[in-house]
Parts: structure tokens; sequence; C-alpha cells
């Protein structure tokens, strides 16, 4: 978990999954908004011109990331990625923008030696990580990974289309949010918003404005472990603390076992949201050290209290919080 706090002029305090009151300073117009999407809490704390500026920049976001969720989100059967899961192997019509994004989220795949996979979709399915959970036998576990896999997913740029073979299907799970972060700080600064923080769902986007962040104990919430500021980039944590056994190792197709947190920064949301799902799977030793190989900035916090921390996440200067 991250928790925000103020610093002026950008006026802000703010829980993760949820939002106290803030006083408006005087000078630019700070304003807080709430709403949901793509299951989750979105949290804007935007800084404009004016009333107005704020008004049509945060409208403009919303609008944004419902368009993203219209196309992405696989829990809804007519977007477009679930049309795509269901083509049964026949190639797809995409535009250009999803093209590229799909592309992206198959870099960080090879970046990640597959330890973030855009195609996963059928080994969470054999999991009922979205039902609940359920044991999984192993000719089932086999299926599943034979549709499972970046490799299955063929994109050709030139002609415009997708194609997933072998009844793979894509999760989006691992990336939509941070592009659709991506994309809201872009629609809000074009609107006149210069400065602000967005919290989406646990993930933070802050711009302009530095916000003071603190990083919680894996297994408690409410308890802040570690201050930094956080400024032009995203912080994304990923643990199993509130959701349980929901990340699938793809090297192995099993779910990853709960052994505490990691939070990575990033200059943008989709390499934020990447970033931090492959590092869980890694693990805090190997994913130490491959933050350390790619100059990464995380931290790793284990559930028996012990801490590690890549050489790019101590040049933040994050300052140990003391202990309830």
């Amino acid at each position: 978990m991250i928790r925000i706090r103020t610093i002026a002029p950008l006026t802000l305090a703010m829980l993760l999954g949820g939002a106290l009151p803030c006083q408006t300073p005087a000078g630019p117009v700070t304003s807080e908004r709430q709403v949901l999407a793509m299951g989750t809490r979105l949290t804007f704390q935007v800084q404009g011109a004016s009333p107005q500026a704020v008004e049509q920049g945060t409208e403009s976001a919303i609008a944004e990331c419902a368009r993203i969720e219209a196309a992405g989100s696989t829990w809804h059967a007519d977007s477009l990625f679930s049309r795509l899961n269901a083509a049964e192997g026949e190639a797809l019509p995409l535009a250009e923008e999803w093209l590229n994004l799909l592309k992206r989220a198959q870099g960080w795949c090879r970046r990640t030696g597959g330890t973030f996979d855009p195609v996963l979709f059928r080994l969470l399915s054999a999991h009922g990580v979205r039902d609940g959970g359920r044991d999984l036998g192993a000719a089932e576990l086999a299926q599943a990974r034979a549709a499972s896999g970046s490799r299955l997913l063929r994109l050709d740029v030139r002609h415009g289309t997708a194609q997933l073979d072998h009844g793979a299907g894509l999760e989006e799970g691992g990336f939509l949010k941070g592009y659709a972060l991506d994309r809201m700080k872009l629609a809000l600064t074009r609107k006149g918003c210069p400065s602000g923080c967005l919290d989406f769902g646990g993930q933070l986007l802050v711009f302009g404005t530095a916000i003071q962040v603190s990083i919680a104990d894996p297994k408690d919430r409410q308890k802040p472990r570690f201050a930094l500021l956080l400024k032009a980039a995203s912080l994304a944590s990923s643990g199993l603390s509130e959701h349980g056994r929901h990340i699938v190792d793809p090297r192995t197709g099993g779910l990853c076992e709960d052994w505490g947190s990691v939070s990575v920064l990033a200059a943008n949301g989709l390499d934020a949201d990447c970033l931090s799902t492959a590092l869980y799977v890694m693990g805090p030793e190997a994913g130490l050290a491959w933050s350390r190989r790619h100059r990464i900035a995380a931290i790793f916090l284990r559930n028996d209290g012990s801490v590690c921390m890549s050489p790019a996440f101590k040049a933040l200067e994050p300052v140990p919080l003391p202990t309830r």
C-alpha cells in the first residue's frame, strides 16, 4: 500500500482505497474527485488555472479511462480484447493504438525473461482467480500452459491485425490500468491541468508538483514503513495480502507464494504496472538482482520484516518510518 502526504501548493490527503477531504490553497484551483473504474476506485487530485479547467480536465480524463476500459477489459464480453480472445485463432483488425500497446506489453515480457506476460487469460481462468480460486490438476495445468504465453500473440502492424493461437487469451490486469493512467495524465494536461496525482486502485501517477508518499508493511496496510518524494513518475505495488493468491508465474503456470510486496517506480504508468508484476514473480532475491542490472527503482518488503532496495531506489532517499 502507498499513502500520500501533502506538499504545498498541491494539497493532498489521501489513502489508497479512500480519500480524505482536501483544503483548496490560495492561487491555482485544486480539486479532488473519486469515481469507480475498472472495478476499483480512481481518485483525482488535480490542479488547474480555473475551476473550469479542472472540471474539463477531469471529465476528459474520466472519458478517456472509460474508452480504454471499453476496449481492453476482458471482464466485458463485447470489448475489443475479449473479441480477440474469442476469435479462435483468426486475425482481428486492431487500431494502431492497441497494436502499439500490445507491442509494449510483449516488449516487457521479453525484457523481464517472461516474468511479466500479457497472454495469461487461460492460466488465470484455469486457476479460477476471478472466481475465488480452485484446485488445478496436472493435466489441466499443462493444457492451460500450452494456451498461455506472449509467443502465442502475433501482431501484424503492416496489415493492422492481431491473432492469438491455440486458444490463448489476453489478460489485461498487469498493464491496462497503467496505460490508462498515462492517457488520463495526457488528457488533463491538454485541458490546462499542469499538476496532479492520480490514484488508480493503488497505483499512483504524479505529474507537476511533487507528492510525499509512504509505502506500507505488506501485511498491514495501515502501517507505513517508508516515506519518499514522488515527482513526474508512477509508483506501482504488487502483493497478495489484499486479494489472495492471484498472481501467476508465467514460467511454471503456478500461483505465486505470498512472500511480501514490491513497489517500483517508473517514468510512466504502463512501465510501472508491468514491472511491479514482473518483480513480484521474480521474488526478492532475483528481483533485486534484476533491478540492479537494469537500474530500476524498486523496494522489496518481506513478510518477516526484512527490506531490500535497489541502488536506484536508495537514491530516492526513502525515509524509514517509526513502527507503532
